[in-house]
């Protein structure tokens, strides 16, 4: 990320504190407890429109780039657009939205069995665990989801005509 940064190479999306905003639901999630369910789903609305300002972004970036052809032009746009919402959706909203609400359902059950703490500490605790537990799921998911798009879709939709358009990794 640096090398790219120091040569201007900067991803609005991806390399400022933009990319924060695609977090908001796990904040959500972590919260579950101690706020009214709307504010969750309210979080779910942040996140996933960071990932679709993001694939349009990268639909917009990849149309300024030249093509052969009109027809090559609109599919590797939409592809970007296809790649982006599909890796953000599942890296940014849906595997760590349930990442961290097991985490926080699993804690709140083990605090209830295991302490006698009463309600609002272990809500409190679970809240804290959720959020502490940020940190270090975001880089397994986006490796995990790296590989599964290499290994999977972009091996179907990746070909000679959309090589180096689509492939938008998040960077470390």
């Amino acid at each position: 990320m640096e090398n790219d940064i120091e040569k201007g190479d900067v991803d609005f999306f991806r390399d400022t504190h933009v990319r924060y905003l695609g977090y908001s639901n796990e904040v959500g999630e972590a919260f579950r407890a101690q706020v009214p369910v709307k504010w969750v789903y309210l979080s779910y609305v942040v996140a996933s429109g960071y990932v679709v300002a993001d694939a349009i972004h990268k639909g917009w970036e990849t149309s300024q780039k030249s093509f052969e052809d009109e027809r090559k032009k609109r599919l590797r746009v939409g592809w970007a657009i296809v790649d982006t919402l599909i890796w953000q959706g599942l890296a940014s909203v849906a595997i760590p939205g349930f990442t961290i609400n097991r985490i926080c359902t699993y804690t709140e059950v083990l605090l209830k069995k295991a302490t006698t703490w009463p309600g609002p500490t272990r809500k409190w605790t679970t809240t804290a665990v959720g959020l502490l537990s940020i940190p270090f799921i975001i880089k397994p998911i986006d490796r995990s989801v790296d590989y599964l798009m290499e290994n999977t879709l972009r091996k179907w939709y990746v070909g000679p005509v959309l090589k180096n358009v689509v492939h938008h990794k998040r960077s470390d």
